[in-house]
C-alpha cells in the first residue's frame, strides 16, 4: 500500500470516529453510498436564520446528535424540545425557532435518530431495528434534555413522525415533558391489554380473512398504503436515486402534500376500509405498480409555482437535497419498518390505558390529510387520549408542512399555548 493510500484511509477512519460513527468495511460503505464529507461539521452559518446555530451533542444513548439551537445566549431559560418528521430535519423548524427564543425560551431541535448529521445508528436496510423502537427514541429525547443541563422542558413539540414521539415522551415522563404539542399526526392513545379474561376467555380464531392491504390491492384500481411501501427494500433507492433527480423529487413530494396542491381538501373518512382509504391522495394510498418518486412526479409543481413558493425556496430546498443526498432515506424509513415489525410493542403495553394528562395542543394544516388518515385517531385524541387538551387548530393556508408553510401562524399558536400553561 502506498503512503498516499494509507494516509487517505487513516483520514477517513479518523473522520468517522470524530463523527461518532462506526467505521464500516468496503462492502457496507458501498451499500450505503454514505459519504462522510460534511457530516462531522455544523451547518454553514448562511444556511440558518439569524439567531439559530448548529452544533453537536455527544454520547447520548449511543448517538452523536446534530442540534439546531436558538435562545442560547443567556442562561436560566425554560427549554423547548422540537421533533421533526419524515422526510424532514431539524432544519424544518428553522422559521419558528427564533420567535420562540424571542419569547424567552431555549429552543433545542435535533436531527432525530436516522436523520441528517446525527450519527451512531445503522442506516442499512438489514439493520437491527431494535434501536428504532419508540421507547428507545424517547430515551434519546431524555438524554438530549439532560445533556443540555435540564431536568425538564416546558414543552415537547412534534410534527409528523415526531408527533407520536412527542406524545410518548409525554405519556412516559410527565415529570420531564411538562406539556406537549402534537402536529399533523393525532395521538389516538396508548392501546390496551386484554381485560377481564379469567371468566371471559378470549375466543381464539383459527382463520383470517384478507387484510385491508389485500383489499387495497384488489380494488379495480389496485392500490397500496405508503407505509407498507416504506417498509420495502426498494423504497430508499427509488426516492434517493429518483429518475427526476433528488432535488426535483423532494420538491414534488413537499408540493404534493402542501396547501399549494389545490386538490388537498381533506375530510373525515367513514372508517378504516380499503374503499375509504382509496379516497386519499396518492402520497398516502399509492398506485400498486408505482414508487413514491414516480407518484409525486405526476403532481410536481409548475415553474411558476416554484417561483411563487416562499416557504421552501430553492436555497432552502438545497439544504434538504444536500443532507438527504448524503444519507439517503433508509435511516428514517427504519422507524416505519420498526413500527410494523412489532418490536417494542410489548414494552409499550406497560403504558396501556395511560393518558396524556399534562396540557396539550394539536395543530395541523387545514389542507393536511394527516389529520384524518387514521380514521378515529383525531376523535380519540380529543375524547380520551388527552385529558387536558387545551385547543385544536387547523391552520388555513397550510397542508402537511404547517410549521414551514405557515411559520408565523404556527409560532403564534405555540406562544399562546405556552403563555397559558398553568
Amino acid at each position: 500500500m502506498t503512503m498516499k493510500k494509507q494516509t487517505r484511509r487513516n483520514f477517513i477512519k479518523a473522520a468517522a470516529l470524530s463523527a461518532g460513527t462506526i467505521v464500516v468495511n468496503k462492502t457496507a460503505f458501498a451499500q450505503n453510498q454514505f459519504t462522510l464529507a460534511g457530516i462531522a461539521h455544523p451547518y454553514p452559518k448562511e444556511w440558518l436564520p439569524e439567531g439559530v446555530r448548529s452544533r453537536f451533542a455527544d454520547n447520548i444513548n449511543g448517538l452523536r446528535f446534530h442540534v439546531l439551537e436558538a435562545g442560547y445566549e443567556t442562561t436560566n431559560r425554560p427549554a423547548l424540545l422540537l421533533l421533526h418528521g419524515f422526510p424532514e430535519l431539524a432544519y424544518s423548524w428553522r422559521n419558528v425557532m427564533q420567535p420562540l427564543a424571542d419569547a424567552g425560551y431555549h429552543v433545542i431541535v435535533p436531527d432525530l435518530r436516522g436523520y441528517g448529521r446525527t450519527t451512531g445508528y445503522d442506516s442499512n436496510y438489514n439493520a437491527d431495528l431494535t434501536p428504532f423502537r419508540m421507547l428507545n427514541k424517547v430515551r434519546d429525547c431524555i438524554g438530549l434534555v439532560y445533556a443540555f443541563g435540564y431536568e425538564s422542558v416546558a414543552a415537547v413539540i412534534g410534527h409528523d413522525f415526531g408527533s407520536p414521539l412527542a406524545a410518548w415522551c409525554a405519556v412516559t415522563r410527565p415529570d420531564i415533558f411538562k406539556a406537549v404539542t402534537m402536529m399533523s399526526a393525532p395521538f389516538g392513545g396508548t392501546g390496551s391489554i386484554p381485560f377481564n379474561t379469567v371468566s371471559n376467555p378470549i375466543q381464539q380464531t383459527t382463520s383470517r380473512g384478507p387484510s385491508i392491504y389485500d383489499d387495497l390491492a384488489a380494488l379495480p384500481r389496485p392500490r397500496k398504503h405508503y407505509q407498507r411501501y416504506y417498509q420495502t427494500q426498494e423504497a430508499n433507492p427509488n426516492m434517493w436515486h429518483a429518475k427526476q433527480g433528488l432535488s426535483n423529487f423532494i420538491r414534488a413530494y413537499y408540493h404534493h402534500k402542501s396547501a399549494d396542491w389545490e386538490e388537498n381538501r381533506p375530510y373525515r373518512l367513514a372508517g378504516r376500509t380499503a374503499e375509504e382509504w382509496a379516497k386519499m391522495p396518492t402520497y398516502y394510498i399509492m398506485d400498486l405498480n408505482m414508487g413514491m418518486a414516480e407518484t409525486v412526479d405526476l403532481q410536481k409543481p409548475s415553474p411558476s409555482q416554484v417561483t411563487a413558493n416562499t416557504w421552501l425556496t430553492e436555497k432552502e430546498l438545497a439544504v434538504y437535497t444536500e443532507e438527504f443526498g448524503r444519507t439517503g432515506f433508509q435511516g428514517g424509513l427504519n422507524s416505519y419498518r420498526m413500527g410494523a415489525s412489532g418490536i417494542g410493542a410489548a414494552e409499550s403495553q406497560i403504558y396501556a390505558g395511560k393518558t396524556i394528562d399534562q396540557p396539550s395542543m394539536f395543530i395541523s394544516g387545514a389542507s393536511d390529510w394527516g389529520t384524518y388518515q387514521n380514521p378515529g385517531s383525531f376523535e380519540r385524541m380529543q375524547a380520551s387520549a388527552c385529558t387536558d387538551l387545551r385547543s385544536v387548530h387547523l391552520v388555513e393556508g397550510a397542508g402537511h408542512w404547517v410549521q414551514q408553510e405557515q411559520a408565523e401562524a404556527t409560532s403564534q399558536l405555540l406562544l399562546e399555548f405556552l403563555r397559558n400553561l398553568s
